[in-house]
């Protein structure tokens, strides 16, 4: 009893830290609008891993952009990028942020990732599929649209929750709430999500790559975040390289998808 009580304190310490990040972000500056501290840092390595694999000529689809963060990076170095997203006062957001870094080659659409998305089919080079998959109930249906808009020698980005690592496990055995975001619907083993994917009609293109480090400290780095973006890039670079040391707890994974019988 006394373990499932501090357990329950420290996950709803860490949502509630989390939260006051992005309110911290702007009460200091940081940013004009309130903003995850993770789209403050240049880490291109780790939030831009799959602009490796775009090209000056591509037509790119942010589906689920949320406030544009990535939408407006792929922008530097593909020639189209449209987003779009369910959320209004998101979007609001990342026009704004476009018309700030006149980022001319963004389009912003409100569209639900769950329906048949607004576009024609095999418009896109590259499609950004980056945390949304896992707060969708129509998973399936979304892989499809996201394989009928794609182009066949195109290429998906996917990243998705690991829902195995040794925190969540601690709070599962404890009868608690264990996924990273209440609003989730799923998170998944390596195995699932593999499933997933080949039964959306993809295949993956190298191997999965693991993104940060899982711990109940998560919500204070935020915190911390915040109110220091140079420690913030420290304390994530090192989050980043227990990821890598230890990929079986990581918060989740990326990948790059192929349509299957599609050469890349």
């Amino acid at each position: 009893m006394i373990r499932r009580v501090f357990l329950r304190a420290i996950r709803r310490l860490d949502a509630r830290l989390k939260s006051a990040s992005m309110r911290l972000t702007k009460w200091t500056g940081k940013s004009p609008v309130r903003i995850h501290p993770k789209h403050l840092v240049g880490s291109r390595e780790r939030q831009e891993w799959y602009a490796r694999h775009t090209e000056e000529t591509d037509a790119l689809l942010d589906a689920g952009c949320g406030i544009a963060g990535h939408a407006l990076r792929a922008a530097e170095s593909c020639r189209l990028v449209v987003g779009f997203d369910a959320c209004g006062s998101d979007l609001s957001i990342g026009g704004r942020l476009a018309r700030e870094q006149r980022a001319g080659n963004v389009r912003l659409v409100q569209a639900n990732a769950e329906d048949g998305w607004p576009f024609a089919s095999g418009s896109f080079d590259k499609v950004l599929f980056l945390d949304v998959l896992e707060h969708l109930n129509e998973r399936q249906g979304a892989l499809r649209e996201a394989y009928r808009v794609l182009r066949d020698e195109g290429a998906m980005f996917l990243s998705a929750p690991n829902r195995d690592t040794r925190w969540k496990r601690r709070l599962r055995s404890a009868g608690l709430p264990y996924f990273t975001d209440s609003d989730h619907k799923i998170e998944y083993s390596l195995e699932e999500l593999s499933a997933e994917l080949e039964a959306g009609g993809f295949r993956v293109d190298g191997e999965f790559e693991p993104i940060v480090y899982d711990t109940p400290l998560a919500g204070l780095i935020d915190a911390v975040g915040g109110l220091s973006l140079r420690l913030y890039a420290w304390l994530s670079r090192y989050r980043r390289e227990g990821a890598l040391r230890h990929p079986e707890e990581s918060t989740g994974w990326q990948v790059v998808c192929r349509k299957k019988g599609a050469t890349s």
